[in-house]
């Protein structure tokens, strides 16, 4: 009987380990996008965000050779050909992190979106928010659709 109980709990435990090691990275473009024709972005910063996201997409935008400038949605300049918003989601796990984040770029005045990414990664495959950034960017700009 004792033994079936530790069978249990051994099948138990990799259960939820294994559910704490899931990471995701997709993207996808709208058709009849060509993302080779838009110069100018705009990253909309999310009003809950407190940490930056905002500066950091714009920073590795023009770090990718896309002119990009940041700040309110009541700010966004004319002449843009992007605006991009996002969503990030933290979790708590021995320190803050983030769990995921999800990239839009969107047509000005329409709000049609024209490409989306998102990087999806618990506790066991953290990444920063930098290279979480910088892994959503790669795959929209590369048309990776998606990467496990």
């Amino acid at each position: 009987m004792r033994s079936q109980y530790k069978i249990l709990a051994i099948i138990l435990s990799l259960l939820l380990l294994g559910g704490c090691a899931v990471n995701r990275a997709t993207s996808q473009i709208m058709p009849g996008t060509d993302l080779d024709v838009l110069n100018k972005f705009y990253v909309v910063k999310f009003i809950p965000d407190g940490r930056g996201i905002n500066k950091l997409i714009s920073n590795r935008l023009n770090e990718m050779g896309h002119p990009a400038t940041t700040g309110p949605e009541s700010m966004a300049p004319e002449g843009i050909d992007v605006i991009v918003t996002y969503k990030d989601k933290w979790m708590w796990d021995i320190t803050m992190y983030m769990i995921e984040l999800t990239i839009t770029f969107r047509e000005p005045g329409t709000d049609y979106p024209l490409a989306e990414g998102n990087s999806y990664h618990t506790s066991l495959t953290r990444k920063s928010p930098e290279e979480m950034v910088d892994e959503i960017l790669t795959n929209i700009f590369s048309g990776n659709t998606d990467t496990q």
